[in-house]
């Protein structure tokens, strides 16, 4: 699906308060000359046709908030069709597999509470409701680890349309129960070798945390996560059996998302109060596995390196949570910049064209080092 850009709305505002608290709502414009640059590339990249399906724009640097846009366009909440959507700083947008990367936060947040189990721990331990699955040898040396990195060594398929069951995560949201589905792919490898994209992965560690903190996960994202950031409004979509989804339920605003980037950016703090644990992210934003393509992957985060500024020199890393339609969190720490973006191409082979082109000829080629 591809929508036409329109751009509704620009701003550029200036954070009033230190550690990650922005002042969204402030009247003072920050004009700086990268704001201006970037509005002035992304116009161009919009005339073009270059930027087809974006729908919400949030980009800041040094805690700064240097550029937003929104525009209408087609928009679906899961495969409910919404119509023509004007978007803007208090729509909520389908996040689909970002989802996953908040998860990951989540995962975290409860690790350091001591509710859930360590990375090295058994998975099918955590399951003695499944005793004929933990009596499987081929599965015996699974671990929470090898959920984190989706690297579990069994049979998932989400390349298909999800518009059927014979996608994966289709299949599982129709299964009757989707935790024993997750566990109960026939094995094809050995766990730790082979990335393997799953929507039942975060599946299961969202699962992990609501055994291990008697909460439903949107009751403990709200409490943990989304209140200490004063993200007050956001949805967490649920299946036909009530559960919230935690491969790619969640609808936040693009500026709510913007947030948990910064959050990210200063390594779990916010407002001079730390709501993910720095060691948990420098866990979860270290590569453990190459992906398709040769990025590597986390605890439930891409991770990688650009090149700033047309330079062969100098890489850039980053961070990111990605979802289908367009759906971007970019996290460059060596840039101190965080990219936000939500757009409505779903299921379209071509989807990331408009990230690409806004990232690499709109944001990195503006980028002084």
């Amino acid at each position: 699906m591809a929508t036409q850009h329109q751009n509704c709305e620009e701003a550029a505002t200036r954070q009033h308060a230190q550690g990650g608290s922005t002042d969204w709502t402030s009247s003072g414009h920050a004009e700086t000359d990268l704001g201006l640059e970037l509005a002035e590339r992304l116009d161009r990249l919009a005339g073009a046709g270059r930027t087809e399906g974006l729908h919400g724009l949030v980009i800041m640097r040094h805690d700064q908030l240097i550029v937003e846009r929104y525009s209408a366009g087609e928009d679906f909440r899961w495969s409910d069709p919404l119509g023509r959507v004007s978007h803007g700083p208090d729509v909520l947008h389908d996040l689909r597999s970002v989802t996953k990367s908040i998860v990951g936060l989540l995962y975290g947040i409860a690790l350091a509470h001591g509710q859930v189990p360590t990375p090295k721990e058994s998975l099918l331990r955590q399951f003695p409701e499944f005793p004929d699955l933990a009596d499987d040898p081929a599965r015996t040396r699974l671990t929470i680890e090898h959920v984190l990195t989706m690297t579990m060594g069994l049979e998932w398929n989400e390349d298909l349309p999800y518009t059927g069951t014979t996608n994966s995560e289709n299949a599982m949201e129709h299964a009757p129960d989707r935790h024993r589905f997750a566990l109960d792919r026939p094995v094809i490898g050995i766990p730790g070798e082979r990335w393997i994209y799953s929507g039942g992965a975060s599946t299961l560690l969202g699962r992990l945390i609501v055994k291990g903190t008697g909460q439903p996960l949107p009751q403990y994202a709200r409490q943990m996560l989304f209140e200490p950031l004063d993200i007050s409004t956001f949805e967490w979509i649920t299946g036909t059996d009530g559960v919230a989804s935690p491969a790619s339920g969640l609808r936040l605003t693009v500026r709510s998302l913007a947030q948990l980037g910064q959050l990210v950016l200063g390594n779990g703090k916010w407002a001079g109060r730390h709501i993910v644990p720095a060691p948990w992210l420098q866990a979860a934003l270290r590569p453990r596995v190459r992906v398709p393509g040769g990025n590597g992957y986390g605890y439930h985060w891409y991770l990688g390196t650009f090149r700033a500024n047309g330079t062969t020199t100098n890489p850039v890393r980053w961070a990111a949570a990605m979802g289908n339609g367009g759906q971007r969190l970019f996290i460059l720490h060596d840039l101190g910049l965080v990219i936000a973006m939500t757009a409505g191409n779903y299921d379209d082979p071509s989807q990331s064209t408009t990230p690409a082109a806004v990232l690499e000829e709109a944001i990195l080629t503006a980028i002084k080092h």
